[in-house]
């Protein structure tokens, strides 16, 4: 059978919502809730579009909210494979909210959510190769390496770090904590 492969151009998925006020937090912004809710829909569409294949979110390895978000703006995300492995895919998204009088744009957010390709009996299924067309393409892709690497350093520190030792309770002590260990 023979590898198939899509530009990155292919799984492009762009949104546009208008804030309401039912979306506001107790501080009167949109709540960041909602806006990851609307980035989980947009990672899906993402992936299941380049894939052909129903997806599910893996992980979500990033959410940075840069700006906060007022009602009557224009939000509007974006998002791009940025990665593929063999049933998983990155998705980057960026969001942007715009204020529609007076056409001001800025960048609130940017996500990227692991997503997995699965048939129809839930079982992980292969995904396209992607085309790098552009170096933009190139830079997304050798950073989403980079991000695969540190997420596997973190889970390996987390197997062999020794929380319990005296130099790790001792080094605690320069931080805002007390230890009360019984």
């Amino acid at each position: 059978m023979e590898k198939i492969y899509k530009t990155v151009v292919s799984s492009h998925v762009s949104i546009s919502v208008l804030m309401l006020p039912s979306h506001t937090n107790f501080s009167g912004k949109i709540h960041g809730g909602y806006i990851l809710s609307l980035l989980d829909q947009i990672a899906f569409a993402c992936g299941s579009k380049f894939s052909g294949n129903y997806c599910v979110t893996a992980s979500v390895d990033t959410v940075n909210f840069l700006k906060p978000i007022e009602v009557g703006e224009l939000v509007t995300m974006k998002a791009s494979v940025n990665y593929v492995g063999k049933s998983s895919m990155i998705v980057g998204i960026r969001v942007e909210a715009e204020n529609i009088q007076t056409g001001y744009k800025k960048h609130c957010n940017s996500s990227y959510f692991t997503m997995v390709a699965k048939d129809n009996e839930g079982n992980s299924v292969a995904v396209p190769g992607l085309i790098l067309s552009n170096f933009e393409d190139v830079k997304r892709f050798c950073n989403s390496l980079k991000q695969i690497a540190l997420k596997k350093e973190r889970d390996l520190h987390e197997e062999v770090f020794n929380y319990t030792s005296k130099e790790t309770l001792e080094g605690l002590k320069k931080y805002n904590v007390q230890i009360n260990l019984d």
